[in-house]
């Protein structure tokens, strides 16, 4: 499949065309990002590691039932995925407070939650990606009821999945942010990534953080965190 225009660079990403209009080619950058943008850095080896993490996951999830755009990966870097027209939102799935719900709630980092929790933001860096609930979602159509609910059953359950299969890796999946998106024959599947950019990992036994809150942080390690995802995922 051939490479060609370049269709839009975002702050982990960029994408590309290619001769088939319905699929795209993916190309992970090592730019890193915290508090929509405001830090800005780098992090050696990342754009590998995510994407490999990234494509790791979605063939298990898709083996186990849950639709996504990954179709190939080409290189280290590069990923082939179906064009899809993106869900304006973060879904945000939560196990244990940290991060903003912390913050918001007056709970301790660290706490486990007595059910697992589904927060939806719009995705918008210019108003700060502001959360949003079900009734401004159908306020704003920017996606249907039943998309909406289908939305979150593919979230819970993987959440199941990835909790279940991280936990045989001696690793917490604290929260994490999916990405959903409508391709080109109206399927609503799984996009983006999941990576340590968009997971909060914890070692179960140290609680030591594995993802890029280390970066946000400045908790240093943040290359060897990376690391160590990839090698306890895939013995790399």
């Amino acid at each position: 499949m051939k490479k060609l225009e370049q269709l839009y660079e975002g702050k982990a990403k960029k994408v590309f065309a290619t001769d088939d209009p319905n699929v795209v080619l993916v190309d992970y950058k090592d730019d890193a990002t915290a508090f929509n943008g405001l830090k800005r850095g780098s992090i050696a080896g990342k754009g590998v590691i995510n994407n490999r993490v990234t494509n790791f996951l979605m063939q298990m999830l898709e083996k186990n039932g849950i639709p996504t755009h990954f179709i190939e990966e080409i290189s280290d870097r590069e990923t082939l995925v179906k064009k899809v027209s993106i869900v304006p939102l973060e879904v945000i799935v939560r196990n244990i407070a940290a991060g903003s719900l912390s913050k918001r709630l007056g709970l301790p980092e660290g706490t486990p939650l007595k059910r697992t929790v589904i927060e939806y933001c719009y995705k918008n860096d210019d108003l700060g990606d502001p959360m949003v609930n079900e009734y401004h979602i159908a306020a704003m159509e920017w996606v249907s009821k039943p998309e909406l609910d289908k939305i979150a059953a593919y979230a819970l359950k993987i959440n199941d999945l990835l909790r279940k299969y991280f936990k045989g890796l001696s690793i917490d999946l604290v929260d994490f942010k999916l990405e959903f998106g409508i391709t080109a024959d109206g399927e609503l599947v799984l996009a983006d990534e999941i990576s340590p950019d968009t997971c909060r990992f914890w070692d179960s036994k140290t609680h030591e953080k594995l993802d890029k809150d280390r970066f946000r942080r400045d908790l240093g390690g943040v290359e060897e965190a990376y690391q160590e995802i990839i090698h306890r995922l895939m013995g790399e």
